[in-house]
């Protein structure tokens, strides 16, 4: 399919112009360029505007082609795609799943020669396109079934990328890898001919538990979090691997970068202890590892409760998530939560709580916001318990 068309000057300009705003209405309005479907400026200006934030070098570069939105929202962010080009190295990597080519760009930044295969013939042109308007010409684009390719090439690469995505016959389903397309653990012998080493992006959704028990070979697994949302689970693989299993968990935010790493087969062992000063909640990405005993023997602190996942100590410690000072603790009663809590405003947040917050909010009319935080959660005694706290980060 070609793209000239929306590549004329006065259209881009249009694009440009429209960027972020309402979709909806615009396709109400006339055409301003009756020789060009209007369907697909509007996909450019809607996708476009979904990069504004994700992709800013592809928003920031001129002649820019769009996908349809929904690549756009499946493709890694930018912040993301930069984390895994920081974990490979070497001459060449072959991405099986290009898609929209966001990881390849990165990845070019680290390697000698990338292959982008994409199944989907308008895509692949589009990322072509890019790549020429991008300046980046070590990206070698391949349009149909990435394994046909990766035979026809039978070419020993450094690395192999695969972000496999799920069946539209696996909705509903336990999230398994053996459910994508490609199927990962069907082939991982036929990519092991071609690679020694293997990425695998899933997403957050798929238990670790799970892919460890369909995947072999497995020597780390980076769980990326970005504003505190976990975004993607990245496999690497290391051929005929035996040895344990790293964990690495970052969370991103504007400030920081928070990273934890553990051993899955660590011994590690949970203390227990009743609130002391300090209330410390893991970032997402930490929670999502399950190194619950990890995270509190490597910064020495006690838990609330085994299922609570929230910890404390008498003396101020570093930790990769939130911090707070509990100012008062209560058992969660008609009499206690009346006396303090009844018209205030507070965060509010439960863990290990058979109440939801909307149950919580409605039942003692309490407004959101404010600089109070309240934890409702369970002891090591398990009593219901309510903290009121400041926070501290």
């Amino acid at each position: 399919m070609s793209y000239s068309d929306l590549l004329e000057p006065l259209i881009q300009k249009y694009i440009i112009e429209k960027t972020g705003t309402d979709i909806s209405k615009l396709a109400l309005q006339k055409n301003p360029f009756p020789e060009v479907d209007f369907k697909k400026i509007l996909t450019q200006i809607e996708s476009r505007s979904k990069a504004a934030t994700k992709l800013p070098t592809w928003f920031n570069t001129s002649n820019i082609i769009y996908p349809g939105r929904i690549s756009v929202e499946q493709t890694s962010s930018e912040t993301t795609a930069n984390y895994k080009s920081n974990l490979v190295s070497g001459n060449s990597l072959i991405d099986l799943t290009g898609g929209f080519g966001v990881d390849d760009y990165y990845f070019a930044k680290k390697m000698t020669a990338v292959v982008h295969c994409e199944i989907n013939l308008e895509l692949s042109e589009i990322v072509r396109h890019n790549f020429k308007e991008l300046g980046i010409s070590n990206i070698k684009c391949y349009a149909g079934d990435s394994q046909e390719i990766l035979q026809q090439l039978n070419l020993k690469f450094d690395w192999i990328y695969i972000d496999p995505s799920r069946r539209n016959d696996a909705k509903g389903k336990v999230f398994m890898l053996a459910d994508c397309l490609p199927n990962v653990p069907e082939n991982l012998e036929l990519y092991f001919q071609y690679a020694d080493n293997i990425i695998i992006k899933t997403a957050p959704i798929l238990d670790i538990s799970a892919g460890l028990s369909e995947l072999e070979a497995v020597k780390s697994i980076h769980i990326v979090a970005v504003d505190n949302e976990v975004k993607e689970l990245l496999w690497l693989l290391q051929k005929d691997w035996k040895g344990s299993i790293g964990i690495q968990t970052v969370n991103f935010s504007k400030n920081e970068k928070q990273v934890f790493e553990f051993d899955w087969n660590s011994n590690s062992e949970s203390h227990y202890s009743l609130p002391k000063k300090y209330l410390y909640e893991p970032n997402s990405a930490i929670m999502k590892s399950g190194g619950f005993s990890a995270i509190g023997t490597a910064f020495g602190l006690t838990k609330l409760h085994p299922h609570s996942h929230l910890y404390t100590t008498d003396v101020r410690v570093d930790f990769p998530g939130r911090i707070f000072e509990i100012n008062s603790q209560f058992d969660y009663s008609n009499g206690n939560m009346k006396e303090l809590l009844k018209d205030s405003k507070s965060n509010i947040t439960t863990r290990n709580f058979p109440e939801t917050v909307e149950n919580i909010r409605k039942k003692w009319k309490i407004k959101d916001g404010g600089n109070q935080y309240s934890f409702f959660t369970t002891d090591k005694n398990d009593n219901k318990i309510v903290l009121l706290c400041t926070k501290i980060n």
